[in-house]
């Protein structure tokens, strides 16, 4: 139902007008027995408010019928309800409310009579002081206790009175303790802003959802940085153990140990069979390095192997002949280079080739010079290598060392019996072996095996390619079948004992051609007694088959090796100006 107030209603004062409506409210319900729930009804009450300033409707929305017994009987709860209410409300605090409170809130003025404000009380929610808080406990406050209070503000004629209409269903109390409870909380809202209305539905939904795709979005990421370290740490755990895997096991161990490789053997095979015995890490790392780098060729046999070996170094060996026997392993290695003199080789041996830091061997040089210069040695040699010693030089020819040049440049393997008497006795049965194959041929020319070691020793000296070393044989050659000395400054060198010694361009130019001993190829003709260093294998076969020219002359450009030949002393001695006294004037300080 509905009737227009006076306008003198208009001083009443807001909660005199509240006191009022409630009044009116329980006069306007109908008793009802035993305080059975009533069902739901509407009112309608329409009161006639003139302000100077704003116009107020206030409008409550239906029950929830789903609230059951909550839902309070008019008929027997409405005072109760109505005292706790103005219990809950004082005069001090009420101006507060009217011009903050959540639930009866002012409207715009009436020049703003369009705009419409929904607002809705509702328990727990803190303060806000944003039009999205706002609207949130609206929404909220909707969705829990169904009360909807709406304000509007319409202009009239001439008097501008606006109509208020009330709609009055049965109350939840849940609903009215909230209004009253919410009553006392001062709100701070910008009621200046505008106030758009959204469905507490989606706020409720969303923010959950938020938070549950947030707290996922942490999960997978927790879950995916973990993988990401694992996977890393993995990687780098691997790298690190294929590096080491492919290292030495034991980067300072000197012995040796002996393998042997079945033939037929599969490179899974020997990786196993390397590390049982402690020569690498890993078999499976072997095999994998194995076959991406492509290695094949590996041969059987027993092979002798060091812990100190890294991977490529043992790779390398297994592809040299291994031995039907097992072998003694060696315990180091002596290496004597091409050229060497007796006298270098006894040094060289002193060092252990087979380490890296230039570590010592059992042998010294001078226990060497006495084993290789000792005439019962010799002998013994000599009825053990005939083929090789049968021409070799007696004392009373002057030479030097009568073992000169028979001593084969190559790398030898001691074990820890060794004796220097039997390495001496390797170094001979490598030149007999290296030579067997030319003896005959050697013999068919007529020459001897100590003429051929003692022009090669020239050679070997003198030239650097095979080409040039088969041309300076065929000087050689020449000048002898001609009468001529073989003036070549490395025998005068050796016998004045500087050979093998680092000698200046002016140190050698300006040699003793006229020095007294048997190795002076520059007054003496023909072979010196004997060799002057141990030629290699190359100066070897360039002497017993030297190239078939014409030259008797040759000179070596000092600063890059070059050899130039000529036929005529004219020509030779422009080549000695041109790339030997030229260059030796501008390398001379002015005085």
């Amino acid at each position: 139902m509905s009737d227009k107030l006076n306008p003198n209603d208009r001083e009443l004062s807001f909660k005199e007008r509240i006191l009022r409506d409630l009044e009116m409210l329980k006069s306007q319900i109908p008793e009802e027995e035993d305080n059975s729930l009533r069902p739901e009804f509407d009112q309608s009450y329409t009161e006639n408010v003139h302000s100077e300033e704003q116009n107020e409707t206030i409008f409550y929305g239906q029950p929830d019928e789903s609230r059951g017994d909550d839902t309070v009987a008019p008929s027997s709860d409405y005072s109760a309800l109505k005292e706790q209410l103005l219990e809950k409300l004082n005069a001090s605090h009420l101006e507060k409310v009217v011009a903050q409170d959540e639930i009866f809130t002012e409207t715009s003025p009436i020049e703003n009579a369009s705009s419409e404000q929904n607002v809705t009380g509702f328990k727990e929610l803190p303060d806000f002081d944003s039009e999205a808080d706002y609207n949130q406990r609206e929404q909220f406050a909707h969705q829990t206790h169904k009360v909807d209070l709406t304000f509007k503000a319409e202009a009239t004629s001439d008097e501008d009175f606006v109509e208020i209409e009330r709609s009055v269903p049965p109350v939840p109390k849940r609903a009215v303790d909230s209004i009253a409870q919410d009553l006392e909380r001062p709100v701070h809202m910008h009621s200046e802003q505008p106030v758009s209305r959204r469905s507490r539905s989606q706020v409720v939904e969303k923010k959950p959802k938020k938070a549950k795709k947030s707290k996922t979005k942490r999960i997978v990421a927790a879950i995916f940085g973990t993988l990401l370290l694992a996977l890393l740490g993995t990687a780098v755990a691997g790298y690190f153990f294929v590096r080491s895997s492919l290292g030495p096991v034991d980067s300072k161990a000197t012995d040796y140990l002996q393998v042997e490789i079945p033939r037929g053997s599969s490179v899974k095979q020997i990786g196993q069979t390397l590390e049982k015995a402690g020569l690498i890490r890993n078999a499976t790392v072997f095999d994998l390095y194995v076959k991406f780098n492509n290695h094949t060729g590996f041969q059987s046999g027993f092979h002798n192997l060091q812990k100190s070996m890294d991977l490529d170094t043992i790779i390398d060996t297994l592809k040299k002949e291994g031995t039907e026997a097992p072998v003694v392993p060696a315990l180091g290695k002596v290496t004597i280079p091409e050229g060497y003199t007796l006298k270098q080789i006894a040094t060289a041996i002193e060092v252990n080739a087979a380490s890296s830091n230039q570590e010592k061997s059992p042998f010294t040089a001078d226990e060497f010079m006495q084993v290789v210069t000792d005439d019962a040695f010799i002998s013994e040699m000599q009825a053990k290598y005939p083929d090789l010693l049968g021409s070799l030089p007696t004392a009373d020819t002057g030479v030097l060392y009568r073992l000169e040049g028979y001593l084969f440049p190559a790398t030898y393997e001691y074990q820890s019996e060794t004796t220097v008497k039997q390495l001496a006795e390797q170094m001979l049965a490598a030149m007999d072996a290296n030579l067997r194959a030319h003896y005959s041929t050697i013999a068919a020319k007529g020459m001897t095996v100590n003429q051929v070691l003692t022009l090669a020793s020239l050679v070997e000296k003198e030239g650097s390619t095979d080409e040039d070393r088969q041309k300076i044989a065929s000087v050689f050659f020449n000048r002898l079948q001609w009468g001529m000395p073989l003036q070549s400054n490395i025998a005068v060198l050796y016998a004045e004992g500087k050979l093998g010694e680092k000698v200046t361009l002016a140190e050698d130019a300006s040699i003793n051609t006229q020095i007294d001993s048997p190795y002076n190829v520059y007054t003496r003709l023909g072979y010196m007694p004997g060799p002057v260093d141990s030629p290699s294998l190359s100066a070897i076969k360039a002497t017993i088959e030297p190239a078939q020219t014409d030259y008797v002359y040759f000179v070596a450009d000092v600063t890059t090796g070059q050899v130039y030949f000529a036929r005529t002393l004219e020509e030779h001695e422009v080549n000695v100006q041109t790339y030997v006294n030229s260059k030796i004037e501008s390398s001379t300080p002015a005085q």
